[in-house]
């Protein structure tokens, strides 16, 4: 065997393990990129626990990149890009208008060679086990089962090595971008990048802390929760959320440490400039701001302030749903039973409200503000209302009785009539929201009740009660329907 085939045996049959930075590391962080973040809903983007990146969420980025490029054609490989990206919506292009890009292809970040990927068309040392140099040239293709380098003396395939040396640069991981570029001269050129990707997304996060005294007032704070597990950093990153929902045709190709800004002085705080867009509201934060890799941010939205709001202890029975005939079955929509009051607030929109979740807090006894709630706030328009669930009301409850029930079809009538017991065993006086839903027909009327109704509509009868401190209040009230001769009743 000659000298040649000795060296070659011995590239090939080198044992040790990689010592390249593995994929899912965090990336040199980028600075100065304009990012267009949309909102999401991912539980797995804003989860306080579990490793690697994250295949939900979508932004645009936009960032410059410096080339040093020399005339005529060239292969240009850009890495540090994020795990997940949409390889057929990422583009360069050159402001100066002194390069072109011929093709492109996307280098994705996966499997045990990802962290080479980004190496590719630059001059490398491959590494032995006792950190001997087995090879150095230009990294031409990084796979799981070798490394392909050329050189001035040829090209060789190494299988086995301990790790890989850069002399100058990153060592980048994540995707990378492989590109042949034609340019008209060479030197330093500025480059612009955009790309969507997933691993980032935002959603409104609101506070409101209810305030002591009679009436309903609050303390409301809103907040941009920002999720960045793109698998790379951005630095002095420049922010603009879209509230709404845009269409997406295919899903997007995109860990974590809870950060949360403290909330000192958000008030303070310059807010985002707020505009229309098409048919969505985008919010464009004043300040760059930074995403490390596995986080969750919070900003400002609006400046905090005082917002008058309405509380409801609501037992409500049925719904709004109107059968295509009389429904004369004495059991429909259920008869008797005790159930559970339920809490809830309501707010009017002070600004337009992008869909998030609201928590709210209540001043105990001490005058320390206690967690007593949280609901969604869907999209909310300015001057629109929103009403969440807070839960069920601890000393409230509300038992329900059939008290009469006579159906003539011959007569095409049916009369009903319930009773409602409304207990208090708090020691202040609560008002309760009856709702009840006449659904049997769309052809009805209130034959009488104890106390007037608060509310009457098509299909829906409300009465506010007032239930003294540590007793019970009673309501009678009895619906009369009818219907013609073609609408046949249902049994």
């Amino acid at each position: 065997m000659n000298q040649p085939a000795l060296s070659a045996l011995a590239l090939a049959c080198v044992a040790g393990i990689a010592l390249a930075a593995p994929a899912g590391a965090a990336t040199p962080a980028a600075s100065g990129a304009d990012i267009t973040l949309y909102r999401s809903d991912s539980a797995a983007l804003y989860a306080s626990s579990g490793d690697g990146n994250v295949d939900d969420g979508y932004a645009v980025i936009r960032e410059q990149r410096a080339l040093t490029l020399k005339p005529g054609l060239q292969d240009v490989t850009l890495g540090n890009l994020p795990d997940h990206l949409d390889a057929e919506a990422l583009a360069l292009g050159f402001p100066g208008g002194n390069a072109k890009v011929v093709s492109q292809r996307l280098l994705l970040g996966q499997g045990t060679s990802a962290a080479l990927t980004g190496l590719i068309g630059r001059e490398v040392s491959v590494l032995g086990d006792s950190g001997q140099t087995l090879a150095t040239g230009t990294l031409l293709r990084a796979a799981d089962d070798g490394l392909m380098i050329g050189s001035a003396t040829g090209t060789s395939w190494i299988r086995q090595y301990a790790g890989v040396r850069v002399s100058s640069g990153d060592f980048p991981t994540g995707s990378s971008l492989r590109l042949r570029i034609d340019a008209a001269r060479g030197g330093d050129t500025e480059a612009a990048l955009s790309y969507p990707t997933a691993g980032l997304g935002w959603r409104a996060a609101y506070v409101a802390t209810l305030q002591p005294g009679d009436g309903c007032r609050m303390r409301f704070e809103s907040r941009a929760s920002i999720a960045n597990r793109s698998g790379r950093d951005w630095h002095d990153a420049k922010l603009t959320l879209i509230a709404g929902e845009p269409n997406f045709a295919k899903a997007s190709g995109p860990r974590p440490v809870m950060m949360m800004a403290k909330a000192n002085n958000f008030a303070a705080a310059p807010m985002p400039q707020q505009a229309q867009m098409d048919n969505y509201r985008s919010y464009t934060l004043p300040a760059p701001v930074n995403l490390p890799d596995g986080s969750v941010s919070q900003v400002p939205l609006y400046a905090t302030r005082d917002v008058s709001c309405e509380r409801i202890n609501l037992d409500e029975n049925g719904g709004t749903w109107m059968p295509p005939q009389p429904m004369v079955g004495r059991d429909f929509n259920g008869g008797s039973g005790t159930g559970n009051i339920v809490s809830t607030l309501k707010l009017t929109a002070f600004d337009s409200l992008p869909a998030g979740y609201l928590r709210v807090l209540a001043q105990d006894s001490h005058g320390t503000p206690q967690f007593i709630g949280e609901g969604r706030i869907e999209d909310t328009p300015k001057g629109g209302d929103a009403t969440i669930t807070l839960g069920s009301a601890f000393d409230l409850r509300a038992e329900r009785e059939r008290t009469a029930f006579h159906a003539d079809q011959t007569g095409r009538t049916l009369d009903e009539a319930f009773r409602i017991t409304l207990t208090n065993a708090g020691d202040s006086t609560r008002t309760v929201t009856v709702r009840e839903h006449p659904n049997r027909w769309r052809e009805w009327q209130l034959a009488s009740s104890s106390q007037k109704p608060s509310k009457q509509t098509t299909d829906t009868l409300e009465f506010r009660v007032n239930v003294p401190a540590n007793g019970k209040t009673v309501l009678d009230y009895a619906v009369h329907y009818s219907w013609t001769a073609d609408q046949h009743p249902q049994p």
